[in-house]
């Protein structure tokens, strides 16, 4: 890759693990679930407008719609607003690499080869050890949501390997578009209109802000950068860099929250990184009763590799 290309890979990396910081500030202006539906709602609307239509069935625009923005996000945005803490949430929900490649395996006939079941073992280790961690010093349920959220990301995954989008960026503008109405009906179910309405009116220039960042640079940004780069360069060589998005995160979330790191979580976090690193970047072994289709030189096809954002 051209150093213009590492620093751009590396600037994305650093924008999805400051996400986690930001999104725990707006958990302070709005309630979670509504939280996520105006973060899909920025998103979506005006981009829509400008990616063209979209390059792939309504079927897997709703799936991934319903299950990564609802879902997963929901899950996200609710367990953090319980306790889970920025940095911590930036680690854990990594082990999406573990579920992705479980999932993958049963849908998509993907055996993992030794190199990979080892990397889901060392990162289910950081995992044990991250709740050890976060037992002693903070709420366990929340903990269980984000687990649950890294969960539905490895199913959405799966379904996004399976719709094979060819441009990624107008694939998740439209995938953005699907979470909006589901979100908000909960949010009025289980937050109320009362809270709703109170957050909406107290909106100021720093709850725009926020908005505007989860949803257009950690979104639009984040999503056009990375489809830009997969297009370019092989996913293996890009994948790599989401490994930096928990160090971006547990470091921006020491700075700014000052959350401490103690450590136990260090050593989670070696574990994790470690494990997700072998989990993701290890091949695959197709079923035998498959013939392998000729290979075609791989040109950066995008990769349902993607982070907390």
């Amino acid at each position: 890759m051209r150093p213009l290309h590492i620093a751009l890979a590396a600037l994305v990396a650093a924008v999805w693990g400051v996400n986690f910081v930001v999104i725990e500030v707006g958990l302070g202006h709005f309630p979670p679930l509504l939280f996520s539906a105006l973060r899909f709602l920025a998103a979506a609307l005006p981009a829509v407008f400008f990616v063209g239509r979209p390059k792939v069935a309504w079927k897997w625009i709703v799936g991934v719609g319903l299950v990564l923005g609802v879902a997963k996000f929901g899950l996200l945005f609710i367990g953090m607003d319980r306790g889970m803490p920025a940095g911590l949430s930036s680690l854990v929900l990594q082990v999406q690499a573990v579920f992705t490649a479980i999932f993958a395996a049963v849908a998509l006939g993907e055996r993992p080869g030794r190199v990979r079941v080892l990397g889901m073992a060392v990162a289910l280790a950081g995992i044990g050890v991250a709740a050890v961690d976060e037992g002693a010093s903070g709420p366990v349920l929340a903990f269980v949501l984000v687990i649950a959220a890294a969960a539905c990301w490895g199913v959405s995954n799966v379904l996004t390997r399976k719709a094979a989008p060819p441009d990624s960026l107008n694939f998740m503008v439209w995938v953005s578009t699907v979470p909006v109405l589901p979100l908000l009906g909960l949010s009025l179910v289980f937050e109320g209109w009362d809270r709703d309405a109170e957050a909406l009116a107290a909106l100021d220039w720093s709850g725009v802000g926020i908005i505007v960042y989860v949803a257009w640079i950690t979104t639009v940004f984040g999503f056009g950068a990375w489809g830009y780069l997969l297009s370019r360069h092989p996913a293996s060589s890009v994948a790599p860099f989401t490994l930096l998005v928990p160090v971006f995160g547990m470091s921006s979330a020491a700075l700014l929250l000052g959350e401490s790191v103690s450590p136990l979580r260090w050593c989670a976090a070696a574990l994790l990184v470690g494990g997700v690193a072998l989990t993701s970047l290890a091949g695959t072994r197709r079923p035998c009763s498959v013939p392998a289709p000729e290979a075609a030189p791989d040109k950066g096809t995008p990769q349902p590799v993607v982070t907390g954002r």
